[in-house]
């Protein structure tokens, strides 16, 4: 289901699921939460309201956190806040050298191996605006050990150890190895050809692969999910036709997304992406998202929905001009879930899943 908290300022959110986020711990030094997928960690793009940090400000009272790691966007799972800066120095160490353990469990298409599978593919960022990689021997190097928990006859569940840090690493290696996540808006879809990516193998440019997944969601009038609109395009396809495209002299078949997509967020720091923290004002965030809610929206009260009223719509935007059918909740949900982190000091866990239990089925 949909859910909301906030009004939305000057532009619509895309919907993200109503699930609540979970606090797992919370003391003086740190927060933890079980994320849920569809939801940001911070402001970004297109979301203002609809993120981890403005809802954990706006609902629990918790401001002025420092981010340790993050997830994607469309990633649930343990998700950890440092509430000074010394702690968040003290963690961020762990991540550099290497010492926080990471498990994650999905649920990918087909019978997976049940030996222990280790791949260690370099990952290459095919485009930072869209957010999409793929194996490359110009990539970073990288690890991840697979371990098959079950499966159902249709589908497995797989546990992920990612021994480094790259964006997309666990999604990137599953679909090289012919086993994409079953619902990943990303890796499993037509676009990269007739085998999804298997082996490496996509018969595209990389021009010709972002255009096509692009096309595919837009098809399936399924934008939203990867937190773009057709404003986003179309504003992008006339800076370009105008010439004016900000300095971005590639073309728009090349990287169809602008600026305003949040899964470029997604890339400078995701999945299991080892960044530096640093602090997240979020008092600053708040006053301004209120400040820019006074002047005006032509959005609805909650998170973002489809269905808009006459009275809701504005007939100067593009995105009140279309009316779309909500997505259901399992479209908002990504069987991809950060289960556990451990460090030299902690512990945090998650609960399975629905989707990852042994008699689970579609």
């Amino acid at each position: 289901m949909l859910g909301g908290n906030q009004p939305v300022a000057g532009c619509h959110e895309p919907p993200v699921t109503a699930q609540p986020i979970q606090i797992l711990v919370e003391n003086d030094e740190v927060v933890v939460v079980d994320k849920p997928s569809s939801l940001p960690v911070h402001p970004c793009g297109r979301f203002r309201h609809n993120t981890v940090i403005f809802i954990l400000g706006k609902e629990h009272n918790l401001k002025e956190l420092h981010t340790i790691h993050r997830l994607d966007r469309m990633t649930s799972g343990v998700l950890m806040f440092a509430k000074t800066v010394e702690v968040s120095k003290r963690i961020d160490e762990q991540v550099r050298e290497r010492q926080l353990e990471k498990e994650y469990v999905c649920r990918v298409v087909g019978e997976f191996p049940e030996h222990e599978v280790v791949c260690e593919e370099p990952i290459l960022v095919v485009s930072y605006k869209v957010g999409v990689c793929r194996v490359d021997p110009k990539g970073k190097c990288c690890k991840t050990i697979f371990q098959r928990l079950s499966y159902n006859g249709k589908s497995s569940v797989v546990k992920c150890l990612p021994r480094t840090g790259r964006t997309h690493q666990i999604r990137v290696h599953l679909q090289y190895l012919g086993y994409p996540i079953v619902n990943d808006p990303i890796y499993n879809m037509e676009a990269w050809g007739p085998e999804k990516g298997k082996g490496g193998k996509i018969g595209k440019t990389d021009e010709e692969l972002l255009k096509a997944l692009v096309e595919e969601h837009r098809s399936k009038q399924s934008l939203d999910i990867l937190g773009i609109s057709e404003e986003d395009l179309n504003s992008n396809a006339e800076n370009n036709d105008s010439g004016n495209s900000s300095g971005c002299t590639e073309p728009v078949q090349a990287d169809p997304i602008s600026e305003n997509s949040c899964l470029a967020e997604d890339i400078k720091g995701s999945e299991t992406e080892e960044v530096a923290a640093y602090p997240l004002n979020f008092n600053t965030n708040l006053e301004t998202l209120e400040k820019n809610t006074e002047l005006g929206s032509c959005e609805n009260e909650g998170r973002h929905t489809g269905e808009k009223s006459s009275e809701e719509r504005d007939p100067l935007c593009l995105e009140c001009k279309i009316t779309r059918q909500d997505p259901s909740p399992k479209e908002l949900v990504m069987y991809l879930h950060a289960l556990r982190y451990k460090g030299a000091e902690f512990d945090y866990c998650s609960k399975m899943p629905e989707w990852a239990m042994e008699d689970w089925e579609e």
